[in-house]
């Protein structure tokens, strides 16, 4: 019962933990993503580019159509007051890299309730309050 409850406080701990995240945090770790995708950072360190940089949609991907070219813009006027700027192909390759992510996270949570049972905290045992499926 031990190992059961010290378990449990450390699983109660890591989803506090996570729960802490920021906002720039949650933000940075999706500009990494992006930059890994092949995204360029452009400074908004202009007069012309800080007004054209209000303009856009904060913390959301805009499509933008350049010399017959299709460009994934993505302001960020919280961590680093720049754009993201990127190709077709880096849009593609981003997305890919989110599904990943989502995928591997899933696979992590279903592993996490899997070894529950290992504590035989299956449909029918180890309840902590005896005789409730009764």
């Amino acid at each position: 019962m031990v190992k059961v409850g010290s378990t449990l406080a450390i699983l109660g701990l890591c989803a506090a933990v996570a729960a802490c995240q920021t906002t720039q945090q949650s933000i940075g770790n999706k500009e990494d993503m992006m930059a890994a995708a092949g995204f360029k950072f452009v400074p908004a360190n202009t007069p012309a580019r800080q007004a054209s940089f209000k303009n856009l949609p904060p913390h959301k991907f805009s499509r933008e159509i350049k010399n017959g070219q299709v460009f994934y813009v993505y302001p960020d006027p919280t961590v680093c007051v720049c754009l993201y700027v990127g190709n077709q192909s880096a849009y593609a390759r981003y997305q890919g890299n989110v599904f990943q992510k989502n995928l591997a996270d899933e696979q992590q949570m279903t592993a996490n309730i899997n070894s529950m049972n290992d504590w035989d905290w299956g449909p029918w045992g180890g309840y902590p309050y005896p005789g409730w499926y009764y």
